[in-house]
């Protein structure tokens, strides 16, 4: 499965709520009748709102399902902002906060660029540079607007973030099962 998207909090009264995007191709996946499967983190923290959904008036919780379905949507600051069939008001939009938003990676067609990667080919590669020396390992690509980000679960313990560009990531070995980097001095130190 490749995560698309996650759930943020609830926008309204209405049973709307704000997605955070997780792909290069958001046009492609975030179209009204877009079927997600979703996936329910562990610890359910967001950065945004607390770790325990509230129970809707009457005091049942309600359980997430195992697909949403995209009944409209549109896009506002580079987020969108999603109504889910089903998901008739704040109570339940509320109970959907950091949910992550996933597609089949089957389905994604492979690209006919060499130097372009999905996330999900890249999640689990080992990282390290040209002479052998092994960072750690790929834990996820974030997609910032200045570049895209690999998060580097390091050998050592902790994380840290490696810009996605050519310059400190010439290679990338997806036979091999290797990320090659030229990493600047201390860039892991941050």
């Amino acid at each position: 499965m490749l995560v698309v998207g996650q759930i943020g909090k609830p926008h309204g009264i209405r049973g709307e709520v704000l997605v955070t995007v997780r792909t290069d191709e958001p046009e492609a996946r975030f179209v009204a009748g877009q079927v997600f499967t979703t996936e329910v983190p562990r610890d359910r923290r967001v950065s945004t709102g607390p770790a325990t959904p509230p129970p809707t008036p009457g005091g049942v919780r309600y359980q997430v399902p195992e697909e949403l379905t995209l009944g409209s949507l549109r896009w506002h600051q580079g987020r969108v902002i999603a109504q889910f069939d089903g998901v008739p008001d704040r109570n339940v939009a509320e109970a959907l906060r950091g949910v992550l938003l996933c597609v089949d990676s089957a389905d994604i067609a492979p690209s006919d660029d060499p130097d372009e990667f999905h996330d999900h080919q890249l999640v689990g590669l080992t990282v390290a540079a040209a002479d052998g020396t092994v960072y750690g390992e790929v834990e996820r690509i974030e997609h910032a607007p200045a570049s895209d980000l690999i998060v580097l679960r390091k050998a050592a313990g902790g994380t840290a973030l490696i810009p996605f560009v050519s310059r400190i990531v010439p290679a990338v070995d997806l036979a091999g099962g290797r990320v090659i980097v030229d990493l600047p001095e201390g860039l892991l130190d941050l």
